[in-house]
């Protein structure tokens, strides 16, 4: 009898010592949000008295794995989880299990909102930061909007750029001002687009889905200003087309190699509002800037004033289509020293090109060359200054009409014309066209039967001037 007692209260005393621990406590994380397929982590604090032994998560809307576990035997730390959200707008979860070495588990769940990826953005005010809008999305223009000096402004491959509607001080545009740069480096897969808010376009796409290409005056342009020598009243300037009280509008200086960055597979459609009597905005304009600035793969549509237009400057401008400008099509004046160089120009308004001179002491020589002008409706062809400063060569002029004229030959300043091709229609002379001498340097051809003109082929993909088969 005493031996059995003595057992008994052996086994009670065992079972007093034996440990009764708490389950593990695990926090929530705070709730965040996460765009489709977007990565985002969270972090949950844990204590445990038994000391922690494993985790397990799972999620919805999402998968989730465990980027950093706990440390085994610990009595306190943190589980860091690893969220992919999932491409269904809503609400996600993570739900964390904690186990302990008493095999006890508990669990926290924490929120994340899943929002479909934000692709459209405002742009209000003046960029005084280095700034990169990217591939994939759409800024909008707000106002006339300056990239400051100092500041670098890129641009990503697909980039679509649209401006507000407005007129008058209220135009929009986007400013390169002097001593900013660009870097709008589109491809031909990928070109970078400018145009209208009501411009339905979307990234990926090269043709307008709602606009014609002879829309014009929808929103400004694109305005890049540099320190390089203009022929102008000072030895810098306002900018035509931004008012005088917007100092970023000021170009002209003495580098002749100034670098306002770098422009290839851009392409500016519907632009050119009006902000004063006679007073329009470009589609490209170019106002003294120098030859460190690479201009490659550019197309201009539907511009209610000149295509493309230089005020002095140094810099070279490769492989651009002007199609459906409302004035001049390629329009140079403050002894632009640059080359253009393979080329298309397609119906302008009013001349094909127009070739000023210089406006102040200095005196710079520009060339053209290697271009096809589909001529059209143009009022004419070639207007030139007494004091035109220019070498032009193998240029390809077809689809005259009666009335249109190459009107006058510098006679100032040393110029060559050279190896120019016209078809010209039935019944008429080169001279009818090409006057005051330019006839000599003009041989006339049979449609399709060119030598000379632009290598089309630079044009293909991007451009949609090429979508629209307007270059057949």
């Amino acid at each position: 009898m005493f031996a059995l007692v003595a057992s008994v209260a052996l086994f009670t005393a065992c079972k007093d010592d034996e440990e009764t621990f708490n389950a593990p406590s695990v926090a929530t994380p705070d709730p965040v949000s996460a765009e489709f397929n977007a990565e985002v982590e969270l972090t949950f604090n844990y204590t445990t008295d038994a000391g922690y032994k494993s985790a397990s998560v799972s999620a919805t809307n999402g998968t989730a794995t465990i980027k950093t576990g706990g440390t085994v035997g610990s009595a306190s730390g943190t589980v860091v989880v690893t969220f992919i959200a999932g491409d269904q707008a809503g609400a996600g979860s993570v739900e964390l299990s904690i186990t302990d070495n008493a095999d006890q588990t508990s669990k926290a769940t924490a929120v994340i909102s899943v929002l479909e990826e934000q692709v459209i953005f405002n742009v209000d005010g003046n960029i005084t930061a280095n700034t990169t809008w990217e591939t994939g999305k759409v800024y909008v223009l707000k106002s006339r909007i300056s990239v400051v000096s100092g500041v670098t402004l890129t641009i990503e491959p697909g980039v679509v750029v649209k401006g507000e509607a407005g007129t008058g001080a209220n135009a929009t545009a986007l400013i390169i001002a002097r001593g900013a740069q660009i870097k709008a480096e589109g491809t031909a897969e990928k070109p970078i687009i400018f145009t209208s808010i009501a411009d339905e376009i979307m990234p990926g796409q090269v043709a307008s889905p709602n606009l014609d290409p002879t829309l014009n005056g929808l929103w400004g342009g694109l305005l890049v200003l540099g320190n390089a020598p203009i022929s102008a009243s000072a030895a810098s300037v306002q900018i035509e087309g931004i008012p005088p009280s917007d100092q970023n509008g000021l170009y002209g200086g003495s580098d002749a190699n100034d670098n306002s960055g770098v422009i290839k597979f851009i392409s500016i459609r519907h632009g050119g509002a009006n902000i004063g009597e006679g007073n329009e905005i470009n589609g490209l304009t170019l106002g003294g800037v120098g030859a460190g600035t690479i201009i490659e793969n550019v197309e201009i549509v539907s511009n209610q004033d000149d295509g493309i237009e230089w005020f002095g400057g140094t810099v070279n401008v490769k492989n651009a289509v002007i199609w459906n400008t409302g004035d001049d099509a390629v329009d140079t004046d403050q002894s632009w020293g640059g080359t253009l160089d393979n080329f298309i120009v397609i119906n302008p308004g009013d001349e094909c090109f127009e070739l000023d001179g210089p406006e102040g002491a200095m005196a710079a020589k520009h060339t053209i060359k290697n271009g096809t002008v589909y001529a059209m409706d143009a009022d004419g062809l070639v207007d030139n200054d007494a004091n035109s400063y220019v070498d032009m060569m193998n240029v390809y002029f077809r689809d005259l009409k009666t009335g249109q004229d190459f009107d006058q030959l510098p006679v100032d300043y040393a110029c060559t014309f050279s190896s120019l091709e016209a078809t010209i229609p039935d019944g008429a002379a080169v001279a009818d066209f090409f006057k005051d001498g330019s006839e000599a340097f003009v041989t006339a051809v049979a449609a399709g039967a060119s030598t000379v003109g632009a290598d089309l082929s630079k044009f293909e993909g991007w451009s949609w001037a090429h979508a629209s088969g307007s270059l057949k």
